[in-house]
């Protein structure tokens, strides 16, 4: 293999997720079919006094069932266990050996590489929270306040050093799996994920790495991650429904619901495939990534960084859009994101625009954040091998501005060879990737 361009083909051979709706694929992929939701009451922490009380937690998980060292893993956040229930699953279908030092799957582990979109962890909030209930109850009594502070500060550090650092879930894989090859971290907030599969691709194709575990894993549902979201207004308040809060391209969406997860893709050069006899799920063919270079929270209105993005993922897989079956969006739910995504779709496809299928498992799943792009590219590989498009839950009230074909409240049984994956970060990150059914040649 050489460095000189474009000369692999990239394909899937594994997916797993561990999610709102399931601690597995296929249970997902049924859940989000039947218009489930993942949302409830919030029960990792006391949100009542939150404007937003609910959200989509991951229920019921043990993630010592994906592991036979457990013990391993122990110190891990939430995000980074969940990253190892994914991988596991993702491995396990893609018939690579963890769990071993004498791997018998075919794959150097020197040219097995890692590249995830992960971010924020649970953080020592007892001691961060103890620590200004001090201050603020005592303001007095400045000695104490240090005191606290000085407590916190090294209770915190130390959870930081252990948990917060966006490699872990990366590093707790690599552990898992003995792979030694490029190990990369992304957190380009609700885009990382995505960005995490293009790149991954990227550099197979470049022949940096024959596999690469890629996808995302993030759990920001506690105080902090709660209270500057709401602060953005960014989360719905629909406090009274939860499982219907979250209605993309609705007159009456109010914000995202946050949730929770990992979701993880083995991306593997079509030569490797075919040597080991893996079977092979999609392939990879196209990713376009931009920033907007606008404001750190919003969009610009003219969708210019979506458009960008969109267009280069086209070209970069030689398509015309034309082609396209289906189209996975980001679909947060938010006026902004709703609104400016559907100027992007109808000035990229424009006369295809109205007629593309273009739907949001947000309104099932939840709002995943870094890894939302993962988790819902794995309903594009699912949609393919099933000819079934996932439905836009809750969109009983169309917001009459937006006009597209969202796919409202239920599955659409239609053929699906191509299909693109969008995803829109906070600072106007955006990544875009595209797949399509395996095909000899």
């Amino acid at each position: 293999m050489t460095h000189d361009g474009k000369n692999e083909r990239v394909v899937i051979t594994g997916m797993g997720i561990i999610c709102p709706l399931g601690h597995d694929v296929e249970t997902m992929w049924q859940a989000v079919l039947a218009g489930k939701s993942g949302a409830a009451k919030t029960t990792i922490f006391d949100a009542s006094t939150f404007p937003t009380t609910f959200s989509s937690e991951v229920k019921d998980y043990d993630f010592a069932k994906f592991t036979g060292k457990p013990n391993l893993h122990k110190d891990g956040n939430r995000g980074s266990k969940f990253a190892v229930g994914a991988a596991v699953q993702a491995c396990r279908q893609a018939g690579i050996d963890v769990e071993t030092d004498k791997p018998s799957d075919g794959i150097d582990r020197k040219r097995m590489g890692i590249y995830l979109g992960a971010g924020e962890g649970a953080a020592n909030h007892d001691a961060f929270f103890g620590a200004i209930a001090a201050g603020w109850d005592n303001q007095a009594n400045q000695m104490n306040w240090i005191k606290w502070a000085d407590v916190a500060s090294v209770k915190m550090k130390a959870m930081h050093e252990l948990e917060q650092e966006a490699n872990m879930p990366a590093a707790h894989i690599a552990m898992l799996t003995g792979a030694r090859g490029p190990t990369r971290s992304c957190l380009t907030a609700c885009a990382a994920s995505t960005q995490s599969v293009g790149e991954a691709m990227m550099m197979i194709r470049r022949g940096d790495a024959d596999v690469v575990i890629a996808g995302g894993a993030h759990s920001m549902i506690h105080p902090l991650g709660i209270t500057g979201f709401n602060r953005l207004t960014a989360l719905s308040t629909r406090n009274d429904s939860p499982q219907t809060a979250s209605r993309p391209f609705t007159a009456s969406r109010d914000g995202f619901v946050i949730g929770e997860g990992s979701a993880i893709v083995i991306l593997e050069s079509l030569s490797s495939a075919k040597k080991r006899g893996a079977k092979i799920l999609a392939e990879v063919i196209g990713y376009g990534s931009s920033s907007d270079a606008f404001r750190v929270t919003d969009m610009h209105e003219d969708g210019r960084g979506a458009i960008q993005a969109i267009e280069w993922a086209l070209a970069d897989a030689g398509i015309s859009y034309k082609d396209v079956n289906y189209i996975n969006t980001h679909g947060t739910s938010t006026a902004e994101n709703d609104s400016i995504e559907t100027k992007a779709i109808k000035a990229v496809f424009k006369d295809k625009a109205k007629s593309i299928p273009a739907s949001s498992v947000k309104s099932t799943l939840g709002h995943l954040i870094g890894a939302a792009g993962a988790s819902e590219l794995i309903t594009c590989v699912l949609a393919i091998r099933d000819n079934i498009v996932p439905p836009t839950m809750n969109l009983n009230d169309p917001d009459p501005k937006l006009d597209l074909d969202y796919v409202p409240n239920k599955p659409r049984k239609m053929q699906v060879d191509v299909a693109m994956k969008e995803s829109f970060g906070f600072g106007g990150q955006n990544n875009v990737v595209i797949i399509r059914r395996f095909r000899e040649n």
